[in-house]
């Protein structure tokens, strides 16, 4: 016997049992792995549309207005189903209030921008739109206003700057010469509420006056938050105006007329986009009489376009109980237009589809919109109105 060989195989059997080792059970065999899920479809893409107005304070009709203008366009073109690049997408609008001040309106404009919107609808006031348009140039954002009529809006140098309405070089010319040529005013006054929309309205006007060789006779001003114009006025009675020019907003205009008509002033009443609200009469309470004010709408709808607008007008009274103030018509068209140059570069990021809003020719309900090197819309019309029985009655396009 080899007693080496015994030995080693002892202490081998040794050392298992003292390290609890055990011999293993062969793994068993691996299930054969199942087939992959199919991919899901890809889900909505979701393109955010900002809107700015005054929703609050002294003019909230209109912003109110704006927004509804805003949130019809929005739901038709969901209700659509469009695709881009292949994909459905869902439109999203996000939308904020100015309150028709130029501080409030910059901070809105960073919050669109910080919330990545694609594009942005408005400002509604010149002095909002204005600052609040090198935000949305920095961020790259294109923005167009739907009632901004100020020139120096578009006359900035940015890229992302449009509007759909023409700017008050042609809405206070074209008032001026009217107020001379078709008024025959003899002795004309303005007023201006020192904003940027309104006195940059009535210095035009005041320019077309005087080009047409009518006579200024007086210029005052006041602010948009005023409510007491005796002083201005009992200045201005003085110097027997037949024509008042006021270059503001409605909500200052409708008391500065039941003024004028306490101090006996009985002149015609002139003014442009601004006062030219379904809202007036009522602001005016009572004291205007028919045909006494003259207004202009930055925008023409000729016979062609008058079906497609008095849809817009019945559709829009069915969907929020409310006739159309001024610019809402002009919101809608400015997100139909900004979405048809998406559909046209087939892409919502705003770098890729600035150049197709540039070159854009659409139909829209207040008429048709290509805009020029600068962002104006070409060709821009404006509609002139009057009031009988408290109602809007048009008098008829000017180019």
């Amino acid at each position: 016997m080899n007693f080496k060989l015994v030995a080693a195989s002892a202490m081998a059997v040794a050392l298992l049992a003292a390290c609890g080792k055990k011999e293993e059970a062969p793994a068993p065999a691996a299930a054969p792995a199942a087939p992959a899920a199919p991919a899901p479809a890809p889900a909505p893409t979701t393109i955010k549309i900002g809107h700015v107005g005054p929703t609050s304070g002294a003019i909230a009709h209109l912003g109110k207005d704006n927004e509804n203008g805003a949130r019809m366009a929005i739901e038709e073109l969901n209700a659509k189903g469009l695709t881009i690049q292949g994909v459905k997408v869902t439109f999203e609008l996000l939308a904020e209030d100015d309150a028709a001040d130029p501080k409030q309106g910059t901070a809105a404009a960073q919050k669109l921008v910080d919330a990545k919107v694609h594009g942005v609808i408005g400002h509604l006031n010149s002095g909002t739109s204005i600052p609040a348009s090198k935000i949305y140039s920095d961020a790259g954002i294109p923005q167009i206003s739907p009632s901004a009529t100020n020139p120096k809006f578009t006359r900035q140098g940015y890229a992302t700057t449009f509007r759909v309405v023409a700017d008050d070089v042609h809405l206070g010319g074209t008032l001026g010469k009217y107020a001379v040529t078709e008024l025959k005013g003899k002795s004309i006054a303005v007023i201006d509420d020192r904003t940027a929309y309104g006195q940059g309205v009535a210095d035009e006007f005041e320019k077309g006056v005087t080009a047409a060789g009518g006579a200024i006779v007086g210029r005052e001003f006041t602010n948009d938050k005023a409510t007491d114009f005796t002083g201005i006025l009992t200045s201005l009675k003085a110097k027997k105006p037949d024509i008042v020019f006021f270059g503001g907003m409605d909500a200052v205009a409708g008391p500065m007329m039941r003024q004028m008509k306490q101090l006996g002033i009985k002149a015609k009443f002139m003014g442009g986009d601004g006062i030219c609200s379904g809202e007036l009469p009522k602001l005016a309470a009572g004291s205007m009489s028919d045909s006494q004010v003259v207004c202009a709408e930055a925008g023409g709808i000729d016979e062609t376009g008058k079906a497609a607008m008095d849809k817009f007008k019945a559709d829009f009274k069915t969907k929020f109980n409310a006739d159309v103030q001024i610019y809402a018509p002009y919101v809608y068209d400015a997100i139909m237009t900004m979405v048809a140059a998406m559909q046209k570069a087939d892409s919502a990021n705003p770098a890729k589809y600035l150049p197709a809003l540039k070159a854009i020719d659409y139909q829209g309900v207040t008429g048709k919109i290509a805009f020029d090197e600068k962002g104006d819309i070409k060709n821009g019309a404006l509609t002139l109105y009057t009031y009988k029985g408290g109602k809007k009655q048009s008098l008829g396009i000017v180019r």
